[in-house]
């Protein structure tokens, strides 16, 4: 699936300008996955997911609940940067969608942490806003696996507007809680991941933890927050 990503043309528009395809980073045994809007313009230079300022908002906030970045797997909606990081078009988030249901499926997280209203509304497949919703968990079926949603606001959003994170660390501080639970119960009739799928994705996430690469992905970026 990575090789796939890697060559991905779905997008012509995307395919054309990125540099590099932004997969996802982190642990790919994780219970939390974090699911963001797009790669900015640092992302789609390292190849790695949230290494700007809301990256580092991210990991502050982790932090505050006992967890670090390494425990979590985090990725966006798009794998590519849209040109000047306007909005994700509803055909590339189409295009797109496969590789993140085949991530839920193969990282197999209690939790679905959805970061703002693309990831939101693309998992809940319903336009309800992420003003209306976060903060509120829900059980629903992504793929063919069944998870805990919990969709908050965007890191990005308390960079802008500073009394935004106190509703972050309040929805932050239910994490623990709701990983507590565990995942909940499973369709009967659901696929078995193979066993290259899985060494595939676990490999991925080590290259991102190789030496260099946790400098690297802690730069700091100016443009690209979402």
């Amino acid at each position: 699936m990575l090789a796939e990503a890697r060559q991905c043309a779905r997008c012509s528009d995307l395919a054309a300008s990125r540099k590099t395809v932004v997969f996802g980073s982190g642990n790919a045994n994780a219970e939390l996955m974090f699911v963001g809007e797009a790669p900015g313009a640092s992302e789609d230079e390292q190849g790695l997911p949230f290494v700007g300022r809301a990256g580092k908002l991210l990991e502050q906030l982790l932090a505050e609940i006992g967890m670090e970045r390494a425990d979590v797997f985090i990725c966006n909606t798009l794998k590519c940067r849209p040109p000047g990081n306007r909005d994700p078009l509803p055909l590339e988030i189409e295009n797109c969608q496969d590789y993140l249901r085949r991530q839920v499926d193969l990282i197999e997280p209690a939790v679905i942490c959805t970061l703002g209203n693309f990831s939101t509304k693309l998992l809940r497949g319903d336009p309800t806003g992420i003003t209306r919703l976060h903060g509120k968990p829900e059980i629903i079926m992504v793929g063919s696996r069944a998870v805990r949603l919990y969709p908050i606001y965007h890191p990005a959003a308390a960079l802008y507007t500073p009394r935004m994170l106190e509703t972050l660390r309040e929805d932050f501080a239910r994490l623990p809680e709701m990983l507590a639970d565990g995942p909940p119960e499973q369709p009967s009739d659901a696929p078995e991941i193979g066993p290259d799928e899985i060494a595939e994705m676990r490999a991925s996430a080590e290259d991102d933890h190789a030496p260099g690469a946790a400098e690297e992905a802690r730069a700091p970026d100016q443009m690209g927050l979402f």
